[in-house]
């Protein structure tokens, strides 16, 4: 893990998603993820049907941050964002959403750390997740499984899910796969 003046950091891949006011909502998720971790390695974002429940089209990616904070702490972080952003916790687990963060992987750290699974068993089951954090992080291995993403995307059923990549900017810049700083 690098070090920031003796700080232990830990490189963190969280998974980010809406399919309410998708531009809105991932926007301010951005800019929130920057004032708080500095620089993001961002993935493209992804357009797909929702999964588990009909609902409008979710917007996803992956984005790539370096903290010091320990799980729990980042988990509540990201958790405020959600909340800010008009997340609601009260109806079924899939269901639309404003806003959903959830932290992939946390370094190469395998098992439950303050009630956060690690890593999220979602990086391999679904497109969405997987096929942009092969994007942004290709031969970064599986603490598991200790295969890169880039392999893990090749072997996967692609039939599984159709993703496209969506028109999406963020300040200014249209991007897809880019380092934003």
């Amino acid at each position: 893990m690098p070090h920031s003046r003796g700080v232990v950091m830990a490189r963190v891949y969280l998974s980010i998603g809406s399919n309410i006011d998708r531009h809105r909502h991932i926007s301010a998720c951005l800019d929130a993820l920057h004032q708080t971790y500095g620089e993001l390695l961002l993935s493209s974002v992804y357009e797909s049907e929702a999964v588990g429940f009909a609902g409008d089209n979710f917007f996803n990616l992956v984005a790539g941050i370096d903290t010091s904070l320990g799980v729990g702490e980042l988990a509540g972080q990201l958790r405020h964002i959600e909340t800010a952003n008009g997340r609601r916790r009260d109806g079924p687990r899939f269901s639309s959403r404003t806003l959903d963060i959830d932290i992939l992987t946390y370094g190469d750290v395998a098992g439950t750390v303050d009630g956060v699974a690690l890593p999220r068993d979602e990086v391999t089951k679904n497109a969405f997740v997987l096929w942009p954090l092969a994007e942004i992080a290709p031969q970064v291995l599986h603490p598991v499984l200790k295969c890169s993403y880039g392999e893990l995307w090749e072997r996967y059923d692609k039939r599984r899910q159709q993703l496209w990549i969506a028109d999406f900017s963020w300040r200014g810049q249209q991007f897809s796969r880019a380092a934003l700083k």
